[in-house]
């Protein structure tokens, strides 16, 4: 190779690893992009969320994310209900949907709630699902017959029933509510929020004097 066109080649390449280096270098110095949720406290209630009990214009907002077929949260239940009946009128108790993989019934069950939401009826079968968890879960193979059984008991239309549970938009329903938890950094069930704040749970009444503490601001 003669020597001006080696010399022009390596020239050219020179000027390529050059250029190169600069645009690596040019976006390294880029600042990152805001993350439009860094220093923003995430909401824990949607507007369809499923509220229990209302409370009064100064309530202190309780949110527990659940899964029905989970022990801790049967354990849970009459604490719950305990609570707010104690704190009638403070506090505006929230459910949300939190199925665990592991639960193999889990996801029917919260199919079963939001179908008879959609009629109303959420929280007779809240209710009936806890009170009855023993006799549906830790099963091996889903059982959407009994809750079913349990739509028919409440009284309610069976026919808006099945339609509503095999609607993907009602399994989305669920799937959103799962996902905002996980946001939230929700990893079991139960998970309580007070006002915004994540109960951390040691012992039984961490809840209760989280919400005594909220509802005495």
């Amino acid at each position: 190779m003669k020597t001006p066109v080696k010399a022009t080649l390596i020239a050219v390449a020179v000027a390529v690893v050059l250029l190169v280096a600069g645009i690596v270098y040019a976006l390294i110095q880029q600042p990152a992009k805001p993350d439009p949720e860094a220093g923003e406290k995430l909401p824990t209630v949607r507007t369809d969320s499923h509220v229990l009990d209302e409370g009064g214009p100064d309530a202190v907002t309780v949110v527990e994310f659940l899964d029905f077929e989970c022990e801790a949260c049967g354990a849970f239940y009459p604490i719950v209900e305990e609570l707010r009946a104690t704190y009638d009128g403070d506090i505006r108790y929230v459910t949300r949907y939190f199925p665990l993989p592991g639960h193999v019934n889990s996801t029917q069950a919260a199919l079963a709630a939001e179908a008879a939401a959609q009629q109303d009826r959420y929280e007779e079968m809240f209710h009936r699902l806890f009170e009855t968890q023993a006799e549906w879960g830790e099963q091996s193979t889903e059982t959407p017959e009994v809750f079913r059984a349990f739509a028919e008991e409440l009284g309610l239309d069976l026919a808006a029933y099945d339609a509503a549970v095999a609607d993907p938009a009602t399994l989305a329903r669920v799937q959103q509510d799962k996902r905002d938890g996980e946001r939230l950094g929700v990893s079991s069930t139960p998970t309580f929020f007070v006002d915004g704040e994540k109960v951390e749970l040691v012992e039984w009444n961490d809840l209760e004097e989280a919400i005594a503490a909220a509802v005495a601001e």
